[in-house]
C-alpha cells in the first residue's frame, strides 16, 4: 500500500472540499515572548521538554531560516502591518507605559484586513503597540474581542506593571475602563490559555476565526526579586536543572507548551482543526545569561535579544496545518513581515491591493510549491537607542552592533564545563570549537551565515566587493526610513493613580488620525 499516495489524495480531497464550499481556513497565530533558539525540543534542547510544540512543529513546516526583529514592539508592529519598522517609525526601542505614542493609525492592522474577509477576530495576551489613546487599543484596530495586557511585561500573578508608575495592566474589552481585578493570583499563562480556549469553544464555526494568542511567557516579570515566575509544582519538575533561574525559566516554557497543547485539543474538539492554520513564532531571540533578568538560551547562535546577531533575530517558528501536504524542515528565507500578506491571501484577500508591504505571500513556499520570493531581509536599523543595523542578502549578512557587552556566545549554565559537547544538541553546527575570539563589530562585519551561522569569522576584509554591495543595499534602506515615532516622553497623565489604579488610555482627542480602512 502506498501511504504517500493516500496522504496526497486525503490532502487534495480536503483542499477541494474547502474550495467547493468556499470555506475559509481558521487562523491561529501564537506568539511566544523572548524564546531562545536552543530552548525548544525540535531544535535539540536536552534540558527542557516541549512535547506539544514539538508535535505540531514536526508534523508541520519547521522554519529553519526565519527572522524576526530583535525586540518586542518592532516585531509585533511587523506582524500587524507587514512592513519593516523603519517604514512605520517603530524601529527604535519598545513602548513603555508612560510613552504617548503607538503604531500610526494610518497603518492598517492584520485583523482589520481579515475582518474585510469575514473573519471573527479574537485577541489574547500582550499588545505592546500603544494604548495612550483608545484609538490605539486592540478593539479599535481590528479585534472584535481582546483580553490581555497593554504594556510589555508584568507580574505573572497580580498582573501589575511598574514602568515609572505602578498599576494593574489587565483588560477585557467589556471592562476597559476599570480593568480586570478578579484575576489576582491566577497565573498569567493559564489565564491566557483559558481565555483562548473559551473563544474557540464559543466560536460560531460558520464564520472563519482569527485568534491572536500572544503569551507573555517566557519574558521576565517586572519584579527584581522574582523575575522568572511559574507555579511551584512546575518548577519542581525541573529539579535536575541546578541553576535556579534557568530552572524557573524551564517551568515557564513548559507551562506555555502545556497551554498550546490544550489550545490544539480545543480546536480538535470543536472540529475546527482540519481547516485550521496554526502559526507559532517568537517575537525575538532569547535574553540569555541574565540579560533582562532572564535565562533563555540561543547557543550556539551568537548574541541575545536586542542584538542583531543571529541569537537576537533568528526566530523559532513553524506552521502546522492539515492543509499543508507534507511535513518538512524549510530552509527558505522567511521574515516576520511575511505573515500579513500570507494570511490575507490565504483568507481570500488580494494582497496586490495593499500598498507599501515589505512582506511576501509565502503560502506557496510553505506548501513546497515554489522557493521563497525573498532574497534579502533588513534585520533593522536603529541609529539612536541600540545603535545597530544589519542586513541579510542571500547567504551573506552585514552587521554593525552597538551592544558590545552582549555580543558573545552563551551556553546554558549547566553546560559551562563542556561547551563543545553541547554543540551536538543543536540543529546549528558552528564548525568551530569554543571559546573563540570575539570581534565586536564596532565597524561593519560580514558573515557567510550559511557556512558560519554562529558568526565567528568576519569576512569583510577578504571579500571587499561583497561588503561594498551589501553596504549599497543597506544605504538604499536608509534612504527609505521614516523618523522614529518614539520621542522618549514620559507623560505624567499616564499614572494609574489617576485612573482607578489601572494602566489605561489617558489622551483624549477627536482627531487621532485615520485608518486606511
Amino acid at each position: 500500500m502506498n501511504y504517500e499516495n493516500i496522504n496526497f489524495v486525503i490532502f487534495w480531497a480536503t483542499f477541494m472540499i474547502i474550495k467547493i464550499n468556499g470555506e475559509k481556513p481558521h487562523i491561529i497565530l501564537i506568539v511566544a515572548d523572548d524564546l531562545g533558539w536552543n530552548d525548544i525540543g525540535f531544535h535539540g534542547s536536552k534540558e527542557i521538554s516541549t512535547p506539544n510544540i514539538d508535535r505540531l512543529a514536526t508534523n508541520g513546516v519547521v522554519l529553519d531560516n526565519y527572522y524576526v526583529l530583535p525586540i518586542c514592539t518592532p516585531s509585533r508592529s511587523a506582524i500587524m502591518t507587514g512592513r519593516y519598522p523603519i517604514h512605520t517609525g517603530m524601529q527604535q526601542d519598545t513602548i513603555y507605559g508612560p510613552n504617548p505614542y503607538g503604531v500610526s493609525l494610518n497603518e492598517t492592522f492584520l485583523p482589520q484586513y481579515l475582518k474585510q474577509q469575514g473573519y471573527k477576530t479574537y485577541g489574547v495576551g500582550k499588545w505592546h503597540l500603544g494604548f495612550f489613546a483608545k484609538e490605539y487599543t486592540p478593539t479599535y484596530r481590528g479585534f472584535d474581542s481582546y483580553y490581555g495586557s497593554y504594556l510589555g511585561k508584568g507580574d505573572y500573578w497580580n498582573h501589575s506593571n511598574t514602568e515609572t508608575f505602578t498599576g494593574l495592566d489587565l483588560h477585557d474589552n467589556e471592562k476597559v475602563i476599570i480593568g480586570v481585578f478578579s484575576q489576582d493570583g491566577v497565573y498569567n499563562t493559564e489565564m491566557y490559555t483559558s481565555k483562548a480556549i473559551s473563544y474557540i469553544s464559543n466560536h460560531n464555526c460558520s464564520e472563519p476565526l482569527f485568534l491572536y494568542l500572544a503569551f507573555q511567557a517566557v519574558h521576565s516579570s517586572n519584579s527584581e526579586v522574582d523575575p522568572l515566575q511559574a507555579p511551584q509544582e512546575w518548577i519542581d519538575k525541573f529539579s535536575y536543572i541546578k541553576h535556579e533561574q534557568r530552572r524557573k525559566y524551564a517551568a515557564m516554557l513548559a507551562y506555555m507548551d502545556y497551554g498550546i497543547g490544550r489550545v490544539h485539543e480545543a480546536l480538535n474538539e470543536k472540529k475546527m482543526l482540519d481547516n485550521s492554520v496554526i502559526i507559532f513564532t517568537t517575537d525575538n531571540g532569547g535574553p540569555s545569561n541574565g540579560f533582562n533578568n532572564n535565562w533563555a538560551n540561543n547557543f550556539p547562535l551568537r548574541g541575545v535579544k536586542a542584538t542583531l546577531f543571529e541569537g537576537g533575530v533568528r526566530g523559532v517558528g513553524f506552521v502546522y496545518s492539515k492543509l499543508i501536504e507534507k511535513s518538512r524542515v524549510s530552509h527558505d528565507l522567511i521574515h516576520v513581515t511575511d505573515w500579513l500578506p500570507t494570511l490575507v491571501s490565504l483568507a481570500g484577500g488580494n494582497v496586490s491591493d495593499i500598498s507599501f508591504l515589505d512582506g511576501f505571500d509565502q503560502w506557496a513556499t510553505l506548501q513546497n510549491k515554489q522557493s521563497s520570493q525573498r532574497i534579502e531581509i533588513l534585520l533593522n536599523i536603529d541609529e539612536h537607542v541600540w545603535k545597530n543595523e544589519a542586513l541579510r542578502v542571500g547567504s551573506w549578512k552585514l552587521i554593525k552592533e552597538g551592544l558590545k557587552n552582549w555580543d558573545g556566545w552563551y551556553p546554558p549554565p549547566s553546560y559551562n564545563e563542556s561547551m563543545n559537547d553541547s554543540l551536538n544538541s543543536s540543529t546549528v553546527k558552528c564548525g568551530h570549537d569554543f571559546p573563540v575570539v570575539i570581534n565586536h563589530c564596532d565597524d561593519y562585519c560580514l558573515f557567510h551565515v550559511v557556512e558560519d551561522p554562529c558568526e565567528i569569522v568576519d569576512l569583510s576584509k577578504k571579500f571587499p566587493d561583497v561588503l561594498a554591495t551589501m553596504m549599497y543595499r543597506l544605504n538604499i534602506y536608509k534612504q527609505s526610513m521614516v523618523p522614529p515615532r518614539n520621542n522618549m516622553t514620559v507623560d505624567s497623565r499616564s499614572d494609574p493613580k489617576l485612573h482607578n489604579g489601572v494602566w489605561q488610555p489617558w489622551e483624549i482627542s477627536s482627531n487621532m488620525g485615520c485608518s486606511k480602512i
